[in-house]
């Protein structure tokens, strides 16, 4: 089987094509490409069926574990593939290292050290305890994120752009500094004291759900992260499609009822937006999947993120 790739602008990328045995697999065909051009090792590879002219819908994806021969149309013995490099890759145990380090580092230094004096403040600081509750919230939260990075989650793709470290740094290390700046501020004006005990129980009720959540969603993969969507059941997942992202905005919402701060709820609000985006888009997702025909079964009826809102 002749293998011919092109780019986008129709370039061929390897002259001449590659040939590979009757049987080859598309893992095969990246791993040719590899061996002729070394940059472009499996996970930077992107490879789908060229559109057909005047097309409007999207384009085929080439699964590694498929036949290539599952992909001809007609000619079983010629493909034409198109290439797209996604760039050097990272996996995404690296991804989310990097970007809850940051904020488990950064509020520490907010709470620990002077670091307002370098902005003017030269009085003396009083320490409120919800500043320290704050902090062991703050920290309990992130570190628990790395550990759950390393011990529990399971990643259906391998890897992640490079480019995705820095964006999501920007986004978790700006967030961090933002908040960490304003509660820990000298000038903080603490809430009561029920208000703060309420608030972080339950927060930590919350997030001690949102670890039984994922704890759920692992076991729903195989160990290599393989295995297909399947539908997700128990405890909140009775309830709501995305019950990991609920507990996850519940938690931060249970942060700000005991801190208080405009900083706080702003994170809030664009957290929840960017979760709920995905909740939505899983939710719609799982719904086409399990559609009840040809023996598949049937989504069940949930809400999608945060009963009784969406």
């Amino acid at each position: 089987m002749k293998v011919t790739l092109v780019s986008r602008s129709g370039r061929e990328v390897i002259k001449g094509g590659i040939e590979l045995a009757d049987g080859a697999t598309v893992s095969d065909l990246q791993e040719a490409i590899h061996g002729r051009i070394k940059k472009y090792y499996p996970s930077r590879q992107r490879l789908t069926l060229p559109l057909q002219a005047g097309s409007q819908g999207k384009p085929i994806v080439l699964v590694p574990k498929s036949k290539l021969a599952d992909y001809c149309d007609g000619n079983a013995n010629n493909l034409t593939v198109l290439f797209k490099d996604l760039g050097i890759q990272v996996s995404y145990s690296t991804l989310f290292f990097w970007e809850y380090l940051g904020p488990l580092i950064i509020y520490p230094i907010c709470y620990y050290f002077p670091v307002y004096k370098y902005f003017g403040y030269e009085g003396e600081r009083v320490v409120y305890p919800v500043q320290t509750y704050a902090l062991y919230y703050w920290c309990f939260h992130y570190f628990k994120r790395i550990m759950e990075t390393f011990f529990i989650h399971r990643f259906s793709h391998a890897t992640s752009p490079l480019s995705n470290v820095f964006r999501n740094c920007a986004y978790y290390w700006t967030f961090g500094t933002y908040i960490a700046y304003h509660v820990n501020h000298p000038l903080y004006t603490p809430v009561g004291d029920l208000q703060m005990k309420i608030g972080f129980t339950f927060g930590l009720i919350c997030q001690i759900s949102n670890l039984y959540c994922h704890l759920i969603l692992r076991n729903l993969r195989s160990p290599s992260g393989n295995g297909g969507y399947q539908i997700p059941g128990g405890f909140l997942f009775n309830i709501v499609t995305c019950a990991n992202y609920t507990t996850e905005i519940y938690q931060w919402l249970g942060f700000n009822i005991a801190t208080q701060t405009i900083a706080g709820y702003v994170f809030l609000i664009v957290a929840s937006l960017i979760m709920t985006n995905w909740a939505l888009a899983k939710h719609r997702r799982l719904k086409k999947l399990f559609d009840g025909k040809e023996g598949r079964p049937r989504y069940p009826r949930r809400w999608v993120i945060l009963p009784p809102f969406i």
